[in-house]
């Protein structure tokens, strides 16, 4: 199979000299060896992924870099057959050749995707990447965590040191047998869900059913509502509204009382804007659904609690653990991957289940969030937890998206403005086309029509953003 060499610009050149050492960019010189190419590659594979540059000198004490690559392909052999074996099936990874006017060589570029299972370096050992720098794991209680986090295993299989009365004759329990199994009896039906093995219960049993769970497992399963009086990128004692709420139960309880007291903190939260105190309007079901997505898919073998913050500005979510297996803020709403299985799969019982749409849930919430005209939620994937930012921000007008992708792009198309502006309707884009062009902000395209009509810069384009009224919102339904 022939090697692939992309031809790159000598500005693409300066920004590849340029690029700082980070959690997702490594450069390394051709001298490299393939034991310590193996570190960095694990690393990579072990957190959330990253881009390698091999050909790539750093002169000291300047650290000025240069380009310095591989004389041919061949000459990368070595560097290659590491990548062979650690991904042995050719997956999760991907490398080329980049060759540049006037400089020296190949550089060698190696793309390597976060993956499912575990990596390990020519030397055995287990690296992650942490900022800049591959961190080995030696401890066996860090290999373990990794596992939980890949998805290898999981936490809610674990057996508790509590009885197995605290989930065979719970309250909880007996409501959802009578609910769902009537005919059955808890404990029978528990071991046949291997909920209860060797006479104890699971953490997931005890998560779902055991009517103080918090007494069995402290630290790793509460969830706390804050209320902050400010905008502030961190909330403190200072802007404390009210002491924070702490909410604890069985799993079901739990989000139900969670996203009740969240939508309660919401509604009474006020922000400054262009009328005074203005009332904060979220969804409902991006609530719903980002504080449900947390409490049944955190890593339960982390000692903290879910917080939900209330600000001003914005709502925020962080459940304990990162984003499982090959799951990154990238792909979360396309790929699919339960870090708590059998959670999921026990909880979707309940006639009143909050995950009846598996695996829909952030999708549902983005969707809300777009109807109601406000930007979508950021998620961002921290050291030991994922943050989820719902903020009360505007979307820019449907008029406004459109012209601003004229500003880089030819043309638009009705699918390309639908897409863009997250419409269903084609013929709800036509008006806004038809009124776009009536203020000569757009012209429709010589030649093309119907279904692939095109618009381009009208004659009073460059004057679009003193021309365009502000948007006054969308959407109706809040909580």
């Amino acid at each position: 199979m022939p090697f692939q060499i992309d031809q790159v610009t000598p500005e693409q050149v300066a920004r590849i000299l340029a690029a700082p050492e980070t959690h997702f960019v490594d450069l390394k010189a051709i001298e490299v060896q393939a034991a310590k190419l193996s570190e960095t590659i694990s690393a990579f594979a072990n957190a959330d992924g990253g881009e390698l540059f091999v050909g790539i000198d750093e002169v000291k004490p300047s650290k000025e870099r240069r380009w310095r690559g591989f004389q041919d392909p061949e000459a990368a052999n070595s560097h290659i057959q590491v990548l062979e074996r650690l991904f042995p099936l050719g997956q999760d990874f991907q490398y080329s050749f980049l060759q540049a006017p006037g400089e020296s060589g190949l550089i060698l570029h190696i793309a390597v995707r976060k993956t499912q299972d575990i990596k390990r370096a020519a030397d055995l050992r287990v690296y992650v990447r942490r900022g800049a720098q591959k961190l080995p794991l030696t401890a066996d209680s860090d290999i373990r965590r990794l596992e939980y986090t890949k998805g290898i295993s999981s936490f809610e299989n674990e057996l508790t040191n509590s009885d197995k009365a605290t989930v065979t004759n719970s309250d909880e329990i007996i409501g959802f047998m009578l609910q769902v199994v009537p005919t059955g009896e808890p404990e029978a039906w528990l071991k046949k869900q291997q909920l209860i093995r060797n006479e104890k219960p699971t953490v997931c049993a005890t998560l779902l059913f055991a009517d103080e769970p918090q007494a069995v497992l402290p630290k790793r399963c509460g969830v706390k509502v804050y209320r902050f009086k400010t905008a502030d990128a961190e909330g403190t004692r200072a802007t404390l509204a009210f002491d924070p709420v702490t909410i604890e139960g069985p799993m079901i309880r739990q989000i139900q009382r969670s996203v009740q007291e969240a939508t309660r903190v919401v509604e009474d939260a006020r922000t400054i804007g262009e009328a005074g105190l203005e009332e904060i309007r979220y969804p409902h079901e991006a609530i719903h659904e980002i504080v449900c997505n947390a409490v049944i898919h955190r890593d339960y073998s982390i000692a903290d609690d879910i917080h939900i913050r209330v600000f001003d500005n914005r709502v925020e979510v962080e459940s304990p653990g990162r984003l499982p297996a090959h799951i990154t803020p990238a792909n979360i709403l396309d790929e699919r991957f339960a870090r708590n299985g059998n959670l999921v799969r026990l909880i979707n019982k309940y006639p009143s289940a909050p995950n009846k749409d598996i695996g829909e849930g952030l999708n549902t919430a983005f969707s809300a969030m777009r109807t109601l005209g406000l930007k979508d939620p950021i998620i961002q994937n921290k050291d030991n937890s994922v943050l989820v930012v719902i903020r009360h921000e505007r979307l820019a007008s449907h008029e406004q998206l459109i012209l601003e992708h004229l500003e880089s792009h030819e043309s638009i198309q009705n699918k390309e403005a639908r897409d863009l502006c997250h419409v269903d309707g084609d013929y709800r884009i036509r008006t806004i086309f038809g009124r776009l062009e009536r203020l000569q902000l757009i012209e429709r395209v010589p030649g093309t029509k119907r279904g692939l009509t095109a618009y381009r810069k009208g004659a009073n384009f460059s004057a679009w953003r003193t021309r365009l009224p502000r948007q006054a919102g969308a959407g109706t339904k809040a909580s």
